[in-house]
């Protein structure tokens, strides 16, 4: 009988100890960020000081068109610097003290869902160029009170701000570029031999996304959760060809990725004919849920009604809708390309039924939820439609086939 070989749990040396002791003080600059915020408010005080004293004066007839333009000046220059201090708290305390957990809200900046070191250093440089430029121009809008002096050396010190950040821009490439290729390396030696190879066409629609927070050891990563929801492929969001739908509600479509329905437990609809992108948004909204750390599965309907009957017929249907409850996205695809037996209505009802205001349905169909009559017979199909607007978000999509588009392109060609 082979013998387990003893695992003896020494003691970390004392250089890992340091080496935390020291990663630790890092929370020492959590009150510097405070400190920052204070001041944030003295520049609010500022502003309205300022305005105030603007408005007196316009109001008793004391300002010159000189004057207003400076005083406005000062104003913009008053919010620059309080953007500034904004990436400073916010970026700064995201990189270098902890993690904030804003992914997938509503109010979450551009920039910090990929924020690092030299990002922040691009944005902070870049800011302080837009705040001399703004000092620079109250300074040529005064000439006739400002010195020769003070202009010329406003001047070189303004180009030698906008050098600064000229060369951290071009730093900042092949710095990312370089971390890049080391974060590909590393996942390289950490993928299994038996892992297939790639076609080039794979390998574009792979999708690598920077971390979003410092991930515990038993949660899955991104890639892990990207393959386990099952995409028929990668695609993004971003890669969606706006322009081939005769109309669709773009607005929605940014809205919905922001994410909110998730966390809200709402459901989303795409409705339109066949070859109008529907599986493309549904796709890219999960690729975007699994990036926020989201858990989603994918499957067309008739895959879910083959799931579901086959957990129904080994008794275990309700395990398997309580274990579904794990994921918070779940995406329906081609719901209404064929009609289904009642028995396979009656359980996706149940599918609906039971994650109404429990976790979010994203379902992609040919027609509106008024004729689904015609996809689930029997009385399920009103009281799920039911179920599945009150908290939806409805997106139709109305246009020709993308692939036919492409497949008479080709033909004329």
């Amino acid at each position: 009988m082979p013998t387990v070989p003893h695992i003896s749990s020494e003691p970390s040396p004392p250089t890992t100890t340091l080496g935390y002791a020291l990663f630790a003080t890092r929370w020492l600059q959590a009150p510097l960020y405070f400190g920052l915020v204070a001041a944030q408010g003295v520049y609010v005080y500022k502003f309205f000081n300022e305005l105030w004293t603007l408005v007196l004066r316009c109001v008793t007839g004391q300002a010159t068109e000189t004057y207003v333009m400076l005083a406005v000046l000062k104003l913009v220059d008053v919010v620059m610097i309080a953007n500034l201090l904004i990436m400073v708290i916010v970026g700064g305390y995201e990189t270098f003290v902890s993690r904030i957990g804003l992914q997938g809200h509503r109010d979450q900046p551009e920039w910090l869902s990929h924020v690092n070191s030299n990002v922040l250093k691009v944005k902070l440089a870049t800011a302080i160029v837009g705040i001399s430029s703004v000092h620079l121009l109250q300074m040529f809008v005064d000439v006739h009170h400002t010195s020769r002096h003070s202009l010329l050396w406003g001047t070189v010190i303004h180009m030698a701000f906008i050098a600064s950040a000229a060369i951290l821009a071009y730093m900042s490439g092949p710095m990312a570029a370089q971390a890049e290729r080391a974060s590909q390396h590393a996942h390289r030696e950490h993928t299994p031999e038996h892992t297939p190879e790639h076609t080039p066409e794979q390998a574009r629609e792979q999708v690598f996304v920077p971390a979003q927070g410092v991930a515990r050891d038993d949660e899955p990563s991104t890639e892990q959760r990207l393959r386990a929801a099952r995409f028929p492929a990668r695609k993004l969001l971003e890669d969606f060809d706006a322009g081939h739908p005769r109309s669709f509600d773009q607005e929605a479509v940014a809205r919905l990725g922001k994410l909110d329905f998730v966390a809200a437990r709402r459901n989303v609809v795409f409705v339109g004919p066949p070859g109008t992108g529907k599986t493309h948004l549904a796709v890219g909204l999960g690729v975007r849920a699994c990036q926020a750390g989201h858990s989603v599965l994918f499957a067309t309907a008739a895959e879910w009604a083959a799931r579901l009957a086959g957990a129904r017929d080994a008794g275990r249907l309700a395990e398997e809708l309580d274990a579904l409850d794990a994921h918070p996205l779940l995406i329906v695809d081609e719901v209404g390309y064929t009609p289904f037996e009642p028995d396979a209505a009656a359980l996706f009802f149940q599918l609906v039924a039971h994650r109404y205001e429990r976790a979010s349905l994203l379902v992609t169909s040919d027609r509106p939820l008024g004729r689904w009559d015609e996809i689930f017979g029997g009385p399920s199909a009103l009281a799920m439609v039911d179920r599945l607007a009150h908290h939806a978000e409805v997106v139709r999509i109305d246009g020709d086939s993308y692939r036919m588009r492409r497949t008479s392109a080709a033909w004329a060609e």
